[in-house]
């Protein structure tokens, strides 16, 4: 398909506004969250609401930030990852989202705890516990502890508070982090989750903990105010890892999650044209449309000709390549929107350039180094 044919059908199918939870999206074009580790003492200050800002600037609809520590001890890996708690963090936060919007667009902060992939005596507190589920690491290592009832409701009570704090301080709504093998997705996971109480066992109960997260949260915000969850199969080091290995496995696991809340979902998957079940096409954001009826975003090496690898493959350079699978998938509504990664850190004005034909800058494992 010409250049120009290209073109036409990405603005007509990308610039379609959409709507969650009453929120108005002004096209299809989600920033997909990409940890940046600029925040020094987990402040975020003008150069990440520049950084954002130029994306929305660029015609992306909604921004998710980078993963954002919620305000419990054990997750605080990093001190150069922003925090979502705490007054500092909080005000350079504020100035974020006064920058998006200023330019236009609209933006979630992801809330998130690392669970197991913090290394013990590692972040801004040494001394606090690693936790997880089972007191195991993705490799099914022991790692840390098992969390008890106690550790359980604090975690939950800080994605709450973390929540609030968006709405307060002026997001459009939230995202909650449950994927790729941090602290949720370790409950998810049967690999990570060997409990013997509520929260673990079949998929239903695997899913409490999530659930549980997703009903504080919308407890400690208003009605009309958006909550996305992210999750994935795959997890960093265990890119064959499933969840769920069939249509009805997924369902098992997500209506609990639509059920306590969830106005969006966000299906990661490092490569967006793969089919996700034996006998359809649709990937895994287009089952997750279906079973459940909300909205879905999908994601995956858009733009690109090789995938995400995990941390140390974001060293390699990818070719850019054509959209036009991503829009024949638009085009029979198998997912609502579409998370841009990598693509968007090459050329913040990547929605413009596709929907005028024009050549976007490539990615390269250079521009990891700044906030450009």
């Amino acid at each position: 398909m010409s250049d120009n044919a290209t073109a036409q059908r990405a603005t007509r199918l990308l610039t379609r506004p959409y709507t969650i939870n009453g929120l108005d999206l002004r096209n299809r074009v989600v920033m997909a969250p990409m940890t940046r580790g600029q925040s020094p003492g987990g402040v975020p200050g003008e150069n990440v609401a520049a950084y954002y800002a130029r994306r929305a600037a660029g015609g992306v609809g909604l921004i998710v930030t980078e993963g954002t520590y919620v305000g419990h001890a054990s997750t605080w890996a990093s001190d150069s990852v922003p925090r979502f708690h705490g007054e500092a963090p909080l005000a350079g936060w504020r100035r974020v989202a006064e920058a998006v919007h200023a330019a236009g667009g609209r933006i979630f902060p992801q809330l998130w705890h690392v669970g197991a992939d913090r290394d013990p005596g590692t972040g801004p507190v040494p001394d606090a516990d690693v936790l997880s589920p089972s007191g195991l690491g993705t490799d099914g290592e022991p790692k840390g502890r098992a969390m008890t009832r106690a550790d359980i409701d604090a975690v939950i009570a800080a994605y709450a508070e973390s929540a609030a704090a968006a709405e307060r301080l002026g997001f459009d709504g939230v995202e909650i982090h449950g994927a790729h093998g941090y602290l949720i997705d370790e409950f998810l996971w049967a690999h990570t989750n060997r409990r013997t109480d509520a929260y673990g066992g079949d998929l239903s109960s695997r899913a409490r903990f999530a659930a549980e997260t997703v009903a504080a949260v919308r407890a400690a915000v208003s009605p009309d105010f958006p909550v996305n969850f992210r999750f994935s199969q795959w997890k960093g080091g265990a890119y064959d890892a499933k969840l769920a290995a069939s249509p009805i496995e997924l369902e098992q696991l997500l209506a609990p999650l639509a059920d306590a809340g969830v106005d969006a979902f966000h299906a990661s998957t490092r490569r967006y044209w793969l089919p996700e079940f034996d006998g359809s096409d649709l990937n895994l954001a287009g089952w997750t449309k279906k079973l459940t009826g909300k909205p879905v975003i999908s994601v995956g090496s858009v733009g690109l000709d090789k995938e995400f690898m995990g941390p140390e493959g974001m060293a390699f350079t990818p070719g850019t390549t054509g959209i036009d699978r991503l829009l024949d998938r638009m085009e029979h509504d198998e997912f609502d929107l579409i998370a841009v990664g990598r693509s968007l850190i090459a050329d913040p004005d990547w929605p413009r350039r596709i929907t005028r034909g024009e050549p976007t800058n490539p990615f390269t494992a250079g521009l990891l180094g700044s906030l450009a």
